[in-house]
């Protein structure tokens, strides 16, 4: 697991004024990558790396030979128009690379005149889906939200008897991933409507958000070769928001017996900056399973992740409708959590993916699963919420929601932060529900 080193010093100082503004999600030691390019223009994508308001450009880095050795090879890697060559170099490319942004980037750096010709301001910017995404797994990981997910379905039994044991997941759709600002339309499929005989096909009427953290795999392991928790964090490249939008209708009529289908494949957002796990080593906290739970099996537990397995990640989601748009007011915080909160770790999904062999490859997404805290205003889905849509949610300007209508934006936020510590924050996870299209007819 990455340990404090010179990177995280809270006293450093960068030449970009921009990254010492209060509540900046991007320090100099954060240093998040992404795919960017110039809105409107027909540049290729490349890579790039924040520092405060600015973005490092990895291809005009690497053009100018800004960096030598181990971190000039990773930020030619880093420079193409996918993160996925980048991903796989692995944790010392990963590193080293990192370590001499630190450097270049601080304060009297000798390449302050070398870097200031390759930042582009983030205003500026329009950004990608930072890899190509392979295969996306959803995992299941907040007993909270699984506990009140079963007592609307199953008020006497409301937890499944494995759910304690391993980590459950579905094999999710990589092709619908969007990044930020992603506008989707409202979801079409077969519903079962309350007390009918038979399903009816049309447009959701209960569509719902999901706050989950998204897990990108680096480097790969062989199939056939299962990875060890205790080098699971190695094959993990960084973090970022993921909103895995669910048609919670659809969901209800599909999901059994083989689980989820249409309801979640139409979209899923993610925000375009992945925070290395590196970064995020001060926000370490210990992996504890409440008094009384089954501890994990030998094969997802050794000391290291009991010891500092958790990360203490803020999460907040806020909605904006379009009346409150028109009228200028800000997005309305629908609830406030942390990934601390989480019964499996990401250690604990990279190890259980791949114990029957299976081979995950760079630039694979993992989702977390919904993030509900212990408590309902924690809580971050609106099915959860709602109590299933029986309690509408009071928004500003006398608006209620129980689900998303149409022109309804949802913004995910993530930041961690502490006494003796830098803010890491994770940028904005925003999309927007469009209208459905006609459903296409004989």
């Amino acid at each position: 697991m990455p340990l404090l080193n010179e990177t995280h010093d809270p006293a450093l100082r960068s030449w970009v004024a921009s990254a010492h503004r209060a509540g900046t999600d991007f320090p100099i030691q954060n240093l998040p990558f992404a795919v960017f390019r110039r809105k409107g223009s027909l540049e290729a994508w490349r890579g790039g790396v924040a520092i405060g308001d600015q973005i490092v450009d990895l291809a005009a880095a690497a053009a100018l030979a800004v960096f030598d050795g181990p971190a000039g090879m990773a930020a030619l890697a880093g420079s193409q128009d996918k993160l996925n060559a980048l991903m796989a170099r692995g944790q010392p490319a990963w590193r080293a690379l990192r370590l001499a942004l630190s450097r270049g980037l601080r304060e009297g750096a000798a390449e302050q005149r070398q870097l200031q010709a390759c930042l582009v301001p983030q205003a500026e910017a329009e950004y990608d889906v930072p890899a190509r995404i392979g295969d996306y797994t959803d995992f299941y990981t907040s007993v909270h939200h699984a506990t009140n997910i079963g007592r609307l379905f199953r008020p006497d039994n409301p937890l499944l008897p494995n759910y304690k044991w391993v980590p459950i997941g579905y094999h999710g759709r990589a092709s619908s991933i969007g990044v930020s600002g992603q506008a989707f339309r409202r979801p079409q499929g077969q519903t079962l409507p309350p007390g009918a005989a038979q399903p009816v096909a049309g447009p959701c009427k209960r569509l719902d958000i999901e706050l989950e953290l998204g897990v990108f795999i680096g480097e790969g392991n062989a199939l056939g070769g299962p990875v060890a928790i205790a080098q699971a964090e190695d094959h993990v490249f960084g973090i970022c928001l993921l909103n895995d939008w669910s048609a919670r209708d659809i969901q209800a009529w599909e999901y059994q017996p083989l689980g989820p289908f249409l309801s979640k494949s139409f979209a899923t957002t993610i925000s375009p900056w992945i925070v290395t796990l590196e970064a995020l080593a001060p926000y370490r906290a210990p992996f504890q399973r409440p008094e009384g739970d089954p501890q994990p099996l030998p094969y997802l537990d050794c000391a290291a992740h009991r010891e500092a397995g958790s990360l203490d990640i803020q999460l907040q989601v806020e909605l904006l409708t379009p009346r409150m748009r028109e009228a200028g007011h800000a997005p309305a915080t629908l609830c406030r959590t942390s990934y601390r909160h989480a019964y499996w770790t990401l250690a604990q999904m990279v190890t259980h993916h791949t114990v029957n062999g299976c081979n995950l490859q760079p630039g694979d997404l993992l989702g977390s699963g919904t993030l509900s805290g212990p408590t309902l205003d924690q809580a971050g889905a609106l099915i959860e919420l709602t109590g299933g849509g029986k309690q509408p949610v009071a928004l500003p300007g006398g608006e209620q929601r129980t689900f998303l209508e149409d022109g309804d934006s949802v913004v995910l936020r993530g930041w961690c932060e502490k006494p003796g510590a830098a803010r890491i924050g994770f940028g904005l996870c925003e999309g927007t529900v469009l209208p459905a299209l006609q459903a296409p007819q004989r």
